[in-house]
């Protein structure tokens, strides 16, 4: 479902304003350009702006676009230290547009797609945001889930075991041609498995920049965005996922890293210091097999491209560029076998 009919639009219209508590149409919709995965549109209505997100169209991958798991942990978060838009109503009748949809609330703030923040005039803001992401990071790991309703949001244990087996389930689902660097990658990793160390905590599964909402004037955030991957596991691949985005060049996609930028020319930490700095707010020593974590977390990301492409060759994907994300997977499994390459599993630590 990427659009929305007039005839739909006045079947929601009617079903919002006798769900949800004070809304009044009429309203129109705005589809966001940014993401790949589950279209989301602005909804400004007579009683004011929210934001819907919905389902895609079409045939979904087991497990993906759960946009019902997406309200759960937003609505859970509501009185949390993580900020998160307030959720209004899930509906799970698939009659009124197509597919599974819920309302939340508007943020007004600013999304950033580029690493180097170069929107940013001043390297005092940008480092207050690099180090609000950080904290907020450290906030969702150290979050009492069981006092939140989500102890059992997924399995706990096991986390990698159970993120590999689902994502190379999904890539070969979804492969549209064979690719030797992700076969390689696919084979070092499942050899390269850490022990399960006890650590469990809520995962957001997608922790990087242009997922945050910061506030206009300030270096706040105002709100954490699509927890569409969020489940029970491990702290360090959030770290990892989002310190590989840093990592990554700029024009992949939508995401610009900061491969090849001076970091402390701009007021931005370098990875070592940023990952210093959440393990001193979480009480952590150090961290071992970084290297695992790093290149787990590229083949995760080249799994999801992936899936976009597939979608995209069924014609039912979110966003008019999806088909150009297949182009990515190759590179991103290079890159992950050239940490593999440099850095020994294992001696890798933080």
């Amino acid at each position: 479902m990427s659009q929305i009919s007039p005839m739909e639009l006045e079947k929601l219209t009617e079903y919002l304003t006798a769900q949800v508590t004070g809304f009044q149409g009429p309203m129109q919709l705005e589809k966001f350009t940014g993401g790949q995965s589950n279209p989301t549109y602005k909804v400004s209505a007579k009683s004011g702006c929210y934001v819907l997100r919905s389902q895609p169209g079409g045939k979904l991958l087991k497990s993906a676009h759960a946009v019902d798991r997406e309200y759960r942990v937003l609505n859970a978060l509501k009185n949390s230290r993580v900020p998160v838009p307030e959720v209004f109503h899930l509906c799970e009748d698939k009659t009124i547009i197509g597919a599974m949809f819920y309302l939340m609330e508007f943020c007004d703030g600013q999304v950033y797609w580029d690493a180097a923040l170069k929107e940013i005039h001043s390297n005092d803001v940008r480092t207050e945001m690099y180090d609000a992401m950080n904290r907020v990071l450290v906030d969702l790991h150290q979050l009492d889930i069981h006092a939140c309703g989500l102890s059992d949001y997924a399995k706990p244990g096991n986390y990698f075991q159970r993120q590999f087996t689902r994502w190379s389930s999904q890539y070969r689902a979804s492969q549209l041609q064979k690719n030797i660097a992700m076969d390689e990658l696919n084979l070092w990793l499942e050899d390269n498995l850490p022990a399960d160390d006890g650590r469990i905590c809520l995962v957001h599964g997608d922790f990087r920049l242009d997922n945050m909402m910061f506030h206009r004037q300030k270096g706040d955030i105002i709100a954490v965005l699509d927890w569409e991957l969020s489940t029970l596991g491990h702290p360090f691949a959030d770290l990892a996922y989002q310190c590989m985005q840093l990592r990554m060049p700029q024009g992949m996609g939508t995401i610009d890293g900061l491969q090849g930028i001076n970091r402390a020319s701009l007021g931005i930490p370098s990875e070592q210091a940023y990952i210093e700095s959440y393990c001193r707010r979480m009480n952590l020593g150090k961290i071992d097999n970084w290297s695992f974590y790093l290149a787990f977390s590229f083949f995760r990301l080249a799994a999801i491209a992936q899936g976009i492409a597939k979608r995209a060759s069924q014609g039912n994907a979110s966003n008019k560029d999806a088909a150009k994300a297949g182009a990515f997977v190759e590179p991103l499994a290079l890159m992950a076998l050239d940490i593999i390459n440099k850095e020994n599993i294992g001696v890798t630590s933080y």
